[in-house]
């Protein structure tokens, strides 16, 4: 696989007046990658996909937009991830790769199965931000088919996902939900 084709060399910048992503940071975090993709052996720090799924831009007048960057970020994480599983089973074979997958999706699915309103923490804090219930939720019963029922859904459905904001605890906890789709993520970019 072609990393050029992954990411771009450079990226469309927002009006002057507008905040996007802290170029320097972009293509410093870009060049790194780059480099472990192309020479993982001779790379201080191997850039994983998890990495890139964690990456975060300070926001600068007349950075980067948003939209592209984050577009080539999605390529190059599940550039890595098809990479990191082809590693895998090279070192481990197929079964171990079997079993990764199966251990990642169980833990998964202990949330995904939990009642609608109780899969996720609610915040402490009375006007602490979180996200609809009903929202997540909806997105958790499309998990289920897409884990269970071989109905499709797209890692980018997931990674665009977008909730209803609500407020303490009418609403799940704003991290949790984050970090657990993270893992779904991670999940489906090593399977797809």
């Amino acid at each position: 696989m072609d990393i050029q084709r992954q990411i771009p060399a450079s990226f469309d910048r927002v009006q002057r007046n507008q905040y996007g992503y802290n170029a320097k940071q972009v293509d410093q975090f870009l060049l790194r990658a780059r480099e472990s993709f192309e020479t993982p052996n001779s790379a201080d720090r191997q850039v994983k996909s998890a990495d890139v799924r964690a990456v975060s831009f300070d926001p600068v007048k007349g950075g980067y937009a948003a939209a592209g960057v984050d577009a080539a970020l999605d390529r190059l994480e599940d550039a890595l991830a098809r990479r990191e599983r082809d590693e895998l089973v090279a070192e481990g074979g197929e079964e171990a790769w079997l079993r990764e997958i199966g251990r990642l999706a169980g833990v998964l699915r202990g949330r995904l199965h939990r009642p609608d309103g109780r899969r996720f923490r609610r915040p402490t804090k009375a006007k602490a931000r979180s996200y609809n219930t009903t929202d997540v939720d909806d997105l958790c019963h499309e998990l289920i088919g897409y884990l269970e029922a071989d109905q499709p859904l797209s890692v980018d459905n997931i990674r665009r996902a977008v909730f209803r904001p609500a407020t303490g605890r009418d609403g799940y906890e704003e991290s949790q939900v984050d970090a657990f789709l993270e893992r779904v993520v991670e999940l489906m970019a090593s399977i797809d």
